[in-house]
């Protein structure tokens, strides 16, 4: 891949890259269909990351299915589909890790140590074996796109970093391989999520700018549903995933729910007319 992404760049080519885990829906499509636009090779990678997965996570029961995966990528003309094996990527003895020190603290990075680090790591690894011109993320991992982004600033690597809308289905559930996981019935409470987040929107819309009223109405929401259990709720600042007590243009409402034992995530990222 290495070889291939250097003599392409020498051709003068631009290569765009949309790193996954495989088990593709259409919001990775959706990114797929993006980069398509933004370069003259398209690269998909599928690498189901074991270091980003905690010691009793699901990475051994992660959703595969490379044959649909291809079926699906050859369908949206993906020049190319990178699939290494684990010890491609981390061979006997691997010892080298990349961190990041204050975007990865808080949210995920505070119920899920390490898992920044593991994200961190292969997105770089991926990088200086793609050698892409631009990378796509999207917006559902805010909190990685972010994280991703002042990385590539911070260790000056020659990649932009472009981040697409969330996607979702048609009841408003954001799109997600570990959706699979779900019974019917914890299919339909995981909608308390979505609930969550728009009744949020609402209240902001009605000119509420308390960050500790939303979030107790985001609260009673979710804890209506009996399957879910939440793992944080939380508003920042857009850009540095600080605390806000009150809300302003930019602010994130982020959140992470169990519902059973499927941990989803979803959020909304507030614009005020006025700011």
């Amino acid at each position: 891949m290495q070889e291939i992404a250097f003599s392409l760049r020498l051709e003068g080519k631009s290569i765009a890259l949309v790193p996954t885990m495989g088990y593709l829906h259409e919001g990775h499509l959706s990114l797929v269909r993006l980069a398509r636009k933004a370069a003259d090779v398209l690269v998909v990678s599928i690498f189901v990351n074991p270091a980003q997965f905690g010691p009793s996570e699901d990475f051994k029961d992660y959703p595969r299915d490379m044959k649909k995966d291809l079926e699906l990528c050859e369908k949206e003309k993906v020049d190319i589909v990178f699939s290494p094996k684990t010890e491609d990527i981390y061979p006997g003895g691997y010892s080298t890790y990349v961190t990041e020190e204050r975007l990865s603290r808080g949210l995920c990075g505070a119920t899920r140590p390490g898992h920044f680090r593991g994200v961190a790591t292969v997105v770089t690894k991926l990088f200086n074996i793609v050698a892409p011109d631009v990378a796509f993320f999207g917006q559902k991992d805010y909190q990685q796109s972010l994280l991703i982004r002042k990385m590539t600033e911070d260790l000056n690597l020659p990649v932009k970093i472009e981040v697409g809308p969330i996607v979702r289905e048609e009841d408003g559930l954001a799109m997600s391989s570990r959706n699979d996981y779900l019974d019917p019935g914890e299919r339909r409470e995981a909608l308390c999520l979505y609930r969550s987040l728009r009744i949020a929107e609402e209240m902001i819309e009605a000119g509420e700018r308390n960050s500790e009223e939303i979030r107790r109405s985001m609260k009673e929401i979710i804890e209506t549903e009996s399957s879910a259990r939440i793992d944080y709720i939380e508003i920042v600042d857009g850009r540095t995933l600080q605390p806000r007590h009150r809300i302003e243009d930019n602010t994130l409402i982020a959140l992470a729910v169990f519902v059973g034992r499927t941990r989803l995530i979803d959020n909304t990222v507030v614009r005020l007319d006025n700011a």
